[in-house]
């Protein structure tokens, strides 16, 4: 069973840059086929797909976010982590990590971390 899990500072100030980290166990990053996305849900809207790693460390951005988005992997760690840059209040969401393809029968989703973006 593929278990993800999201790690970093729950608060972070305007201008700076959030970085969160998502750990797999259960399964591997480089599984051929295999996709690791950040996802996110600002309070009161709807979930918005930011970014993925392939198993190959090819990495695709969603256009409105990709000047500002970094999606990184540690094979040796088993980890994929994500940097958004320039944030402002308008960042504040819970994020998620995400898997699919071929790391198994279905995908699969970390718990979420919430993030505040605030002075």
């Amino acid at each position: 069973q593929v278990q993800l899990q999201e790690s970093g500072p729950g608060l972070v100030k305007p201008s700076q840059t959030l970085s969160l980290t998502c750990t797999v166990s259960g399964g591997s990053i480089t599984t051929s086929y295999s996709a690791w996305s950040w996802i996110r849900q600002p309070p009161g809207k709807g979930l918005e797909w930011m970014g993925v790693i392939a198993y190959d460390g090819s990495t695709y951005y969603s256009p409105p976010l990709k000047s500002r988005t970094s999606i990184s992997r540690d094979t040796s760690k088993n980890q994929f982590s994500l940097q958004l840059s320039s944030v402002t209040p308008e960042d504040t969401a819970v994020y998620y990590c995400h898997a699919d393809g071929g790391v198994g029968p279905k995908d699969y989703w970390g718990q979420g971390t919430q993030v505040t973006v605030s002075s």
